[in-house]
């Protein structure tokens, strides 16, 4: 057990970085706004029924994949740096402290985002719908495969995809960061954005 005077002094600590925090977001706006938009995300998640569409954590610099790479060897693919790798993990943290189940981990086949799905999840399985289509063929199809499948999706189990950048914004119209979370539900031809985190 600490000494009466250190949890004084780890209490103290704490208020001085809500303090903190309150002032920089007076100063500030958007980091009121991303706290809200976290708040609405988690809030969102603990109501079930949701599909997250997470693009792969950070990679080495570059776009796309090298000439001549193959999906069963990750040393020929763009994967992720080690930057990525803890983003990935601080992901999983923040589910994990957060509390949240998630009943399902789908990747694409890629190794930046099956590494991704590990890392923060501890699990995955890989959906062939979710495979990049950047300079390839299959956006049309893909994207119509992903819909029909979860459009029945429903509470409490909640879902992740952890795919690419072209295949969200096929799904959605939005563009992610590398990394980013976007909560969606099932809409009539899309995937509906309700809420995105950055961790």
């Amino acid at each position: 057990m600490q000494p009466a005077a250190n949890r004084l002094s780890l209490s103290r600590r704490a208020w001085l970085r809500a303090a903190c925090l309150g002032a920089s977001t007076l100063a500030h706006p958007g980091l009121l706004q991303a706290a809200a938009e976290g708040e609405r995300f988690w809030t969102l998640l603990r109501e079930g029924g949701c599909i997250v569409l997470m693009r792969h954590a950070l990679t080495v610099p570059g776009v796309g994949d090298p000439p001549g790479f193959r999906l069963d060897d990750c040393s020929t693919q763009r994967n992720l740096s080690e930057e990525g790798r803890e983003q990935s993990r601080r992901v999983g943290q923040a589910f994990a402290d957060a509390g949240i189940p998630v009943a399902d981990i789908r990747s694409s086949a890629w190794c930046r985002c099956t590494e991704t799905a590990d890392l923060a999840f501890g699990r995955h399985r890989v959906w062939t719908p979710l495979n990049s289509f950047f300079a390839r063929e299959g956006r049309d199809q893909q994207t119509r495969d992903v819909l029909q499948a979860l459009r029945n999706h429903r509470a409490p189990d909640n879902l992740v995809l952890v795919t690419h950048q072209v295949n969200i914004t096929a799904l959605t119209g939005q563009s992610p960061a590398m990394g980013e979370l976007f909560l969606t539900r099932p809409g009539s031809q899309s995937l509906s954005l309700l809420a995105r985190l950055s961790v």
